[in-house]
């Protein structure tokens, strides 16, 4: 059974392993004008990642925690700030850029990430499933050249990337990055949520052929899973 990755919009995702653990990444619902569901029909999530502390990535994280259980996973800051706003101590696991920590049998590795944040820092994670496919979600970032050290101890299978500029990457960034990260597959997020944000994936692909034509994109309708595994990505969505 492949793993399934599902976009809700902007930087949301859900990642369904091939053993049915359930992990939720920046959960985005209310307010975000993309998502095709409320956050209350997401259904069970045994961890969720919080990529820095802004309205539109933590989320619906508290409430959703609160209903399900799961441990949330973030910058140690922004976790003491969620405990002060009811998350149980339980459920809560603060972490550092260059710390790794398992939960749900998935090896999650906090790294750096270019951006502001309201609390504590901002940061990616890559996260090493149990069959080895090593998936890379960057949160808000600009372009930064150490991109390429994460591919040095990482084989990526899927990297998600922002690329709707104003904020973060723009499309080209965001396709030099897969120069250095050297990904299978790349997802485009952080785009076409709001106005000011880039409105579609056609000039992130053509600079993806300039800068890094190796990497297959994956671009995914909000809502529709895709299928995953090593080094392939079978879906009902457009692959180009």
């Amino acid at each position: 059974m492949p793993h399934q990755l599902t976009w809700y919009g902007h930087s949301n995702f859900k990642l369904q392993t091939s053993t049915g653990k359930a992990i939720l990444i920046d959960p985005f619902f209310e307010g975000n004008p993309n998502a095709p569901i409320a956050s209350g029909s997401v259904g069970h999530a045994d961890c969720i990642c919080v990529t820095h502390d802004h309205g539109d990535h933590v989320g619906q994280a508290l409430e959703i925690a609160k209903a399900t259980g799961a441990t949330v996973v973030g910058v140690f800051d922004t976790i003491q700030k969620l405990l002060k706003q009811g998350l149980p101590e339980s459920q809560g696991l603060g972490m550092n850029i260059g710390g790794s920590v398992q939960v749900a049998n998935v090896r999650i590795k906090m790294v750096q990430a270019m951006h502001s944040t309201a609390s504590g820092a901002a940061s990616g994670y890559i996260l090493t499933l149990e069959d080895g496919f090593c998936l890379y979600h960057a949160g808000d970032t600009g372009l930064f050249a150490s991109m390429e050290l994460f591919a040095i101890f990482h084989e990526i299978d899927l990297a998600i990337l922002p690329i709707g500029g104003h904020f973060t990457m723009d499309p080209e960034q965001a396709a030099y990055a897969c120069k250095l990260l050297r990904p299978a597959w790349v997802v485009p997020m952080h785009w076409g949520t709001f106005p000011v944000l880039e409105q579609n994936t056609k000039s992130f692909s053509d600079y993806l052929a300039r800068h890094a034509p190796d990497a297959k994109l994956l671009s995914l309708t909000p809502g529709k899973a895709a299928a995953l595994s090593k080094n392939e990505a079978l879906s009902d969505c457009r692959c180009e």
